[in-house]
């Protein structure tokens, strides 16, 4: 009986892959939860197995002490000389408990208990045993399919195919053999603990190393990968020795090396790119099999590329659905712009045309008042062509610029266009140089008295109307924004005073020079 026992012990061990004293511990747990259950006891109870008559025994261990602080787990010195004369303080006294009691019960309690622990100490087994070995490629059978992920069987244990693992053009049957890389070990999985993939770009690293000796030597060595499973991957490769071509090392003879990875990728594309130092020979390589007119660096520190290329190649270039510069950005590890050369050009064109455009200070809008425009300014606009581009929701962002302040920009800015900006920046102008004269005290009664005494030196006698535009005008330079209310008069009444007002300054003008004759 107890050699039965033991070799069903050890048959389990081997099965699991677990030492025999893991399996006769779980057994001595077992038995001791069960104990305990059946007796209702907070004692300190042990369980021990006989090897050699195969009883699993359960003992009620008790500590002595010189004084009894805990009767359930300590026993003084005196009542333990009583069951053992040879007990001393800090020994223990073991008493037997019956197990021929145990019912039904206990036994289920104790298969539980031995499964549990049997399982746990499998699973660390496994841990130890592929969490150092994330990366190896390993060959797998598919065993079913749970929901969209593939359950696989790698012999020793089971493992996980998650669906964002899978390459996206395959199919996958029961029973098919399948190369996988183990990409990692989840201790905390209530299932397989093992995750391979079958997408991801290691893969056709260790494919290579199976296929190119040169590469499992080290003489080759793959630099970089980036892979879209099922479409496309690009390998950057270099030769530690300058004899050997590390490009055609991984095509063969013929293709043949490159063609048997391809026919276990399933008819995935591969393009075998040399590895450069230089970061600029290197982007035009990863960009094949389009031609790269030329690359520029545009932030290193944001590692930001600016390809061109010739109009015919920039489709190549870009591939089908980005999908060739996407991986060439993968594999370099820089941010990629492509453009065209005559994508460039206009480009340059339109930088040239910025530059040398005439531009108009935000001072020409009629109906802005300066400190709106400072705000704007504030923002960065300044001028009225950048103003005129941008939408109300742009304008709402500058800090002190609501609703109707936008309204009142938006119809300043159309009567600039609609007036071709002449008499709008007249009148602009005008109203600065009337704040101008407000702000100085002195000097705007004596420029009124020279003005007002040059008109009648002339002969001018200026309209009543003219008169009494002026002096409102006067009034509403005094008001800090009385600007944005005076661009609410209407505009008819406007272009006639600024007429009258034009045509006596033109009179006085032409007068002034027969005085200074006379």
């Amino acid at each position: 009986m107890a050699n039965l026992l033991y070799q069903q012990i050890e048959m389990l061990s081997r099965e699991k892959h677990i030492e025999p004293e893991i399996v006769v511990s779980a057994i001595e747990d077992a038995m001791v939860v069960a104990a305990r259950k059946y007796y209702k006891t907070e004692e300190n109870l042990r369980g021990k197995f006989n090897a050699e008559s195969g009883q699993v025994d359960v003992f009620s261990v008790l500590t002595v002490v010189e004084e009894v602080a805990d009767p359930k787990m300590e026993i003084s010195l005196a009542d333990a000389k009583k069951k053992n004369p040879t007990a001393e303080v800090g020994t223990e006294i073991l008493t037997a408990k019956p197990t021929d009691v145990l019912g039904r019960i206990a036994a289920q309690t104790a298969k539980q208990v031995i499964l549990q622990k049997v399982r746990e100490a499998e699973r660390d087994t496994i841990y130890n045993e592929y969490h150092t070995r994330v990366g190896e490629l390993v060959t797998v059978i598919v065993k079913r399919a749970e929901g969209p992920d593939l359950i696989v069987d790698m012999g020793r244990t089971e493992a996980r195919l998650p669906k964002r693992e899978q390459s996206k053009l395959e199919t996958y049957n029961i029973g098919e053999r399948l190369r996988v890389v183990i990409k990692m070990v989840d201790r905390a999985a209530k299932g397989p603990q093992v995750i391979v993939s079958r997408g991801d770009a290691s893969l056709v690293q260790r494919l290579f190393e199976m296929e190119v000796p040169e590469i499992y030597d080290g003489t080759v060595q793959i630099r970089f990968a980036a892979r879209e499973a099922g479409e496309r991957t690009k390998v950057a490769v270099m030769s530690r020795d300058k004899d050997v071509d590390p490009v055609g090392a991984c095509v063969g003879m013929k293709g043949m090396r490159v063609q048997s990875i391809i026919r276990e990728l399933r008819g995935e594309k591969i393009d075998i790119i040399p590895y450069s130092e230089e970061m600029v020979a290197f982007a035009q390589k990863a960009l094949s099999p389009a031609k790269v007119t030329r690359v520029q660096i545009i932030d290193p520190e944001t590692k930001k590329l600016e390809v061109i290329v010739e109009d015919s190649q920039l489709s190549l270039a870009i591939g089908k659905k980005g999908q060739n510069v996407r991986l060439a950005s993968k594999l370099i590890g820089w941010d990629i712009d492509i453009k065209s050369e005559e994508e460039k050009r206009r480009e340059i064109e339109e930088q040239m045309t910025a530059l040398t455009a005439p531009t108009t200070p935000l001072t020409a809008l009629a109906g802005v008042g300066p400190k709106t425009i400072e705000k704007i300014e504030a923002a960065g606009i300044t001028n009225v062509e950048k103003l005129a581009g941008m939408t109300p929701e742009q304008l709402m962002e500058i800090p002190g610029i609501g609703e109707k302040m936008v309204d009142k920009i938006y119809q300043a800015v159309n009567r600039f266009y609609e007036g071709g900006g002449e008499a709008a920046a007249g009148e602009a102008v005008e109203n600065t140089d009337a704040l101008a004269e407000e702000e100085a005290a002195g000097g705007e009664a004596a420029t009124a008295e020279e003005a007002s005494a040059a008109a009648s030196e002339a002969g001018v006698v200026e309209a009543p109307e003219a008169a009494a535009e002026d002096e409102r005008a006067a009034e509403a330079g005094q008001v800090a924004e009385g600007e944005e209310e005076s661009a609410a008069t209407s505009e008819n009444s406007e272009n006639e005073n600024a007429e009258e007002a034009e045509s006596a300054e033109n009179k006085s003008n032409a007068e002034k020079p027969e005085e200074a004759k006379s």
